[in-house]
C-alpha cells in the first residue's frame, strides 16, 4: 500500500483527510461530525468516497462505531503527516491561529511522562485540543501503538527483557528508539526509614513490601515494568495505577524499583534513592516503523528529553 498512497493523496480533498484522520481519533463518526460541525450524512458520504479513491476499506462499521482496518491504520499514519503539514502552512502563510491540536500517548508509570505532557499541551497554544495519555501494561502499550490507538508508547527495556520486548515490538512493525539510561533507584515515601539513606542493597528491602503494577492476563516476567521482577519478595502487592502505588508507599512504607526520576511537583511525597545493583533501564519510545512522528510527537518526545537531562541520566538520542 505504501508505493501507491502517494499518487493517492494526489486525488484526495484535504477536507476528506481530516474527516478521517478526527473519525479514528473518536472511533465514531456521529461523535467526528459533531466536532467538526458537519452533518453526520455529510462525513459519512466523504469518507466512502475516500474509501473508494483508496481502493481499499479504511473502517470496520458496526453499531458500536468504526474501527480502523490494517489498510486503515497505515493510511492513518500519512494522512496525519498531510493534515499536520497543511495546518502549519496555514499558520505561517495565511496567518490562520493553531488548529485543534492531536495527539494520544501510551506509557508505563513515569512521572517524567506526564511531566512533559503537561508541558507539551501548554506549549500548544491551541484553543482547542484533544490529547489522550493513557498508563497502562506493557503489552497494551504496544497494543495501542500498533493499532495507532495512540501515535508513540513509552516503556523500558533492560538485559533481562530486552529480547522478548523487541520481539514483540518488530512483530508489531514497530520500532524502539532509546531515550536514555538510568541507574536502578527506589522510590519511597519521605517517611520511610531509609528515606536518609545515600543508596540502599537489595538486603535492605527485605522487611518491606515491594509494590508492583499489574500486569494482567500477560503477567510474565519479561513484561514486568520493574527490573528485578523474578526476585522473591515476603511482602508483595500488585497495584493499577501511580496514585495508588504512592499512597501505598506512604501508608505500607512499601517501595517500587524504578529510574530514580521523580518529579517533586507531581509527587512532592515520594524520593528516590539509588539502589546498589549491577544493572541499567533503559527508557525508550515506540513507534510504526514506516510512519514518522507528528510534530505534535516530536514536541512531546523533545519534552521528555528536556524534563530527565536534569536527573543526571545519559541521553541517548
Amino acid at each position: 500500500m505504501a508505493r501507491d498512497v502517494a499518487s493517492t493523496v494526489r486525488g484526495i480533498a484535504l477536507q476528506q483527510l481530516r474527516y478521517f484522520v478526527e473519525v479514528a481519533a473518536e472511533g465514531s463518526i456521529s461523535a467526528a461530525a459533531d466536532l467538526l460541525y458537519v452533518a453526520q450524512p455529510t462525513m459519512s458520504a466523504a469518507l466512502k468516497d475516500l474509501e473508494r479513491r483508496v481502493g481499499r476499506t479504511l473502517f470496520v462499521r458496526s453499531t458500536r462505531g468504526v474501527t480502523l482496518t490494517e489498510d486503515g491504520a497505515e493510511f492513518l499514519g500519512y494522512a496525519r503527516q498531510v493534515v499536520e503539514q497543511s495546518e502549519l502552512l496555514e499558520q505561517r502563510y495565511l496567518g490562520r491561529g493553531p488548529a485543534r491540536r492531536l495527539l494520544a500517548v501510551s506509557t508505563q508509570h513515569y512521572s517524567f511522562v506526564v511531566d512533559a505532557f503537561v508541558r507539551m499541551v501548554k506549549a500548544s497554544e491551541a484553543p482547542e485540543y484533544s490529547f489522550s495519555l493513557r498508563e497502562t501494561r506493557t503489552w497494551e502499550i504496544i497494543e495501542d501503538v500498533r493499532t495507532l490507538r495512540s501515535e508513540l508508547g513509552v516503556l523500558y527495556r533492560n538485559e533481562f527483557n530486552a529480547s522478548v520486548i523487541d520481539k514483540l515490538i518488530r512483530e508489531a512493525g514497530l520500532v524502539f528508539t532509546p531515550l536514555f539510561l538510568a541507574s536502578p533507584h527506589i522510590f519511597i515515601a519521605r517517611t520511610n526509614p531509609l528515606a536518609g539513606r545515600k543508596s540502599v542493597e537489595l538486603s535492605d528491602l527485605e522487611e518491606f513490601p515491594r509494590l508492583t503494577f499489574d500486569q494482567g492476563a500477560n503477567n510474565s516476567f519479561y513484561l514486568s515494568e520493574e527490573i528485578l521482577s523474578t526476585r522473591s519478595s515476603k511482602q508483595e502487592i500488585r497495584v493499577s495505577d501511580r496514585a495508588t502505588i504512592f499512597n501505598l508507599m506512604i501508608g505500607l512504607g512499601g517501595y517500587t524499583i524504578s529510574t530514580g526520576i521523580v518529579s517533586d511537583d507531581l509527587d512532592p511525597s515520594i524520593i528516590a534513592v539509588p539502589l546498589d545493583v549491577d544493572d541499567r533501564i533503559e527508557i525508550g519510545w515506540i513507534g510504526h516503523a514506516s510512519v514518522s512522528l507528528t510534530v505534535q510527537a516530536q514536541r512531546f518526545v523533545a519534552e521528555m528529553r528536556d524534563v530527565v537531562s536534569g536527573f543526571g541520566v545519559d541521553l541517548l538520542t
